[in-house]
């Protein structure tokens, strides 16, 4: 959800993060303000190259601009100390070799787990399966992922997050990524099947997890 009393431009940046590519019409609608405004925010945001756009042909009418973000703009989103993280993945290995490193990893998805379990076992969601997936997006959140679920109709749920706050630490070291599914499954327990269908690393906008019961 969007806070109305954040500058436009952080609006904009945070609608385009959590919704994807919109036109200028569309991103107005939500923000409350005129389509001419949110276009010459965006021709500013452009300036910083904090956005980009892609031209889409319709049927009728003239092709309209679909503004999405460009990789720049992570530097406005939460990056969990990344020069510190990198710093110690690199010194892990070199000081204690490959097998260090997934001793190390091993250890952060042990103390994820536990860390996990007993934020939820505190919280409301000790029920049924779809309120654990609920409150670990909230969780998430709360460490920087811009997390949320999102309900699909054949039942199952989409924990989706719009943003990575590991992501340069996680490029250096993709078993991050190895153990963030591991702990999903491990903290959701054994009734529900998880499964990444997005993938920030391999290309996508976002990562999201199908999540089936």
């Amino acid at each position: 959800m969007i806070d109305d009393k954040s500058p436009v431009k952080d609006q904009i940046l945070h609608l385009l993060k959590m919704q994807g590519a919109q036109t200028a019409t569309r991103l107005a609608e939500q923000i409350h303000v005129s389509p001419m405004a949110i276009r010459q925010h965006l021709q500013t945001l452009k300036a910083k190259s904090w956005v980009t756009y892609q031209e889409e042909h319709r049927a009728l009418g003239r092709p309209v601009k679909l503004w999405q973000l460009t990789p720049q703009s992570n530097d406005r989103f939460p990056d969990r100390h990344v020069d510190l993280s990198l710093d110690l993945l690199r010194s892990t290995e070199s000081a204690f070799g490959p097998k260090g490193l997934e001793q190390l990893m091993a250890e952060r998805r042990h103390r994820q787990i536990q860390t996990y379990r007993h934020q939820l076992a505190e919280g409301s969601a000790s029920g049924n399966w779809q309120q654990r997936v609920w409150a670990m997006a909230h969780l998430r959140s709360q460490e920087g992922y811009m997390a949320e679920v999102i309900e699909q109709a054949d039942q199952t749920l989409l924990l989706v997050e719009n943003h990575c706050p590991i992501c340069i630490a996680a490029q250096a070291c993709q078993k991050l990524c190895t153990t963030e599914l591991e702990v999903f499954r491990s903290v959701l327990g054994k009734t529900v099947t998880v499964e990444r269908i997005e993938h920030i690393l391999q290309g996508d906008r976002r990562c999201a997890y199908r999540i089936t019961g």
